[in-house]
């Protein structure tokens, strides 16, 4: 099947039946391809579970070979909220695809983003009308707290890691993600990695992939 955003997919092995999916959402710039090194570890652990990373559904504006999931042009908080309000109904859609796709639920899918793809993860993941099974996010924040407070509908498990020395997204944004989370009674568990900047390190992979499988 074609999906609405175009994908890199990495499937189990032929003998496997698919019973979990994995969406890996990219950064600003990035696309499905960047992120799914990711999966080259995780995949080993994970027999039953099919990787999918899509391209934003807009071209980076900055860098035209890569994608966005929001225009940051302008540094105006209510455009860059309205910009990813369509993100999300483009994710939305997608999803709905996948789970047609592949007969599965929320229950069976993880939403995980770096930076960009860490903020909408976390606002398709929370304004869901059903919980997904987690939400993992990296190096990144809450769009709109106000916001995201109003049209939360679940409470799913979340995930978020953050480099102690990120200069892009402030790792100040972890601690409010984190108060946020707990104020709205959502589990969370927060990991600050030391001497870390604006990426995924391995240990930040590691702790992830660990919180996946006790969530499967």
């Amino acid at each position: 099947m074609t999906f609405c955003l175009d994908s890199t997919i990495i499937e189990p092995e032929k003998d496997k039946d698919i019973t979990n999916v994995v969406v890996l959402l990219h950064g600003y710039g990035g696309d499905g391809k960047d992120i799914s090194m990711l999966t080259l570890n995780w995949k080993r652990h994970m027999p039953n579970t099919i990787f999918i990373c899509p391209n934003g559904h807009e071209p980076c504006a900055v860098n035209p070979i890569g994608y966005q999931w929001f225009d940051l042009a302008k540094d105006e908080p209510n455009y860059i909220l309205n910009e990813s309000l369509k993100a999300e109904e483009k994710l939305n859609k997608f999803l709905d695809e996948v789970k047609k796709e592949y007969n599965l639920d929320n229950n069976q899918i993880t939403l995980s983003g770096f930076s960009q793809g860490c903020m909408m993860s976390i606002n398709v993941g929370l304004t869901s009308e059903k919980p997904f099974r987690s939400i993992v996010g990296f190096s990144g924040k809450i769009i709109d707290v106000d916001n995201l407070k109003y049209r939360k509908k679940n409470s799913t498990n979340t995930l978020l890691i953050h480099g102690d020395k990120d200069d892009i997204v402030s790792p100040t944004h972890l601690l409010e993600a984190k108060d946020f989370f707990l104020r709205e009674n959502i589990n969370v568990e927060t990991h600050l990695i030391k001497n870390c900047g604006h990426h995924i390190p391995v240990e930040a992979s590691s702790i992830a992939l660990n919180y996946i499988l006790k969530k499967i």
